[in-house]
């Protein structure tokens, strides 16, 4: 067995799902060979709760939203599995969507169902030192082009209802501000500086694509015979129509360089880190040239990336804190939302986006 790839584990206590409900609604709805024959739940993220469901028809992957969640805040199944639908034929690099449903007296919550997509998934300590300098620069290659090539997607009427594009710069900055504000547990000064700074400089100049908005390396599936090759995106439930420089800033804010990772070990779960990869400038540079296009703000696009990424994370940590979740692994967030809010204030301070001081 590939140790890199996405294995589930035992279903956490508080994240158990009643079997045998689930399979008769399975059965009802798609037929009697998808009764379940085990669940087991994918150990990685901390957003959505993620399992594998072994059926006579084969594997699927259950996607539910966290006790607790803000439903419409980042954990929209529907969405998700809408904008899955609507890739069908425009983008090949994504899972086979197969089922969702709202009702929530089947397993407590909104859920969705895809097929599997067996693969690599490169995320903390499994892939440390499993492959060389050599390969991890033609994956970080092939993870810019993979972007590069989802916002050239044709933006048929299924995609452009998904959004809308018209002011969607102002209003993301807008709206993650105003999470942040009904999230913050502590007094983080870069936070509210950052906070302040970015409404009063909002670049005039946009374009627009659909965008993923959560592009990074433990959300592609690579091929365990050339990892280069990415065979699926996953996580969409944040997908829209919308400016391509704020996708492409949040994925600059999870792609760790090496001092950051000695700072910051949750940063330093996203492999970008290791010898090989293209480092933030080079990304933003062969972005550009896949493109054809640029821009003089990348360092704003980056500050915003990195205020955002620090609120998810507050987001989490706030449910912690008010005991909607248990799970300790969310215990020493707290530090990890300071990290990006420094990131983001250094990133405006210095107005670059690599090897940054802070």
């Amino acid at each position: 067995m590939n140790l890199l790839t996405d294995q589930p584990g035992p279903i956490r206590p508080e994240a158990a799902l009643p079997l045998a409900v689930l399979s008769d609604f399975l059965c009802q709805r798609l037929g009697s060979d998808y009764a379940i024959r085990d669940i087991r739940q994918f150990p990685g993220g901390y957003s959505n709760l993620t399992y594998l469901l072994e059926t006579g028809h084969g594997e699927l992957v259950l996607r539910r939203p966290p006790p607790g969640a803000d439903i419409k805040g980042g954990h929209d199944m529907g969405r998700e599995y809408a904008v899955l639908s609507a890739l069908e034929g425009y983008f090949s690099r994504i899972p086979r969507p197969v089922l969702y449903t709202a009702d929530t007296a089947i397993i407590g919550a909104p859920f969705f169902l895809m097929e599997r997509v067996p693969g690599i998934i490169l995320r903390g300590k499994p892939g440390l030192g499993a492959f060389g300098p050599d390969t991890m620069k033609k994956i970080s290659e092939s993870v810019v082009d993979t972007l590069a090539e989802l916002h050239r997607t044709e933006l048929h009427a299924g995609l452009l209802a998904l959004g809308k594009p018209e002011g969607y710069a102002a209003r993301q900055v807008s709206g993650w501000i105003n999470r942040y504000a009904r999230a913050a547990t502590d007094d983080l000064p870069e936070m509210a500086a950052v906070a302040e700074w970015l409404p009063q400089h909002l670049p005039a100049d946009t374009t627009t694509a659909l965008i993923h908005n959560d592009f990074k390396y433990d959300n592609l599936v690579l091929d365990p015979d050339k990892p280069d090759r990415v065979l699926a995106v996953l996580d969409w439930e944040m997908a829209t129509i919308g400016d391509p420089w704020m996708d492409l800033g949040t994925t600059l804010a999870y792609w760790t360089e090496p001092r950051e990772a000695q700072l910051m070990p949750l940063a330093a779960a996203t492999l970008t880190w290791l010898p090989g990869n293209l480092n933030r400038q080079a990304v933003f540079e062969r972005y550009q040239e896949q493109r054809g296009m640029s821009t003089p703000y990348i360092y704003y696009y980056f500050a915003f990336g990195a205020f955002k990424v620090a609120v998810i994370i507050q987001q989490i940590y706030a449910r912690y804190r008010q005991g909607l979740s248990h799970d300790e692994r969310f215990a020493g967030l707290g530090k990890a939302v300071q990290h990006f809010g420094r990131l983001a204030a250094a990133a405006i301070d210095q107005q670059k986006i690599s090897d940054l001081r802070f």
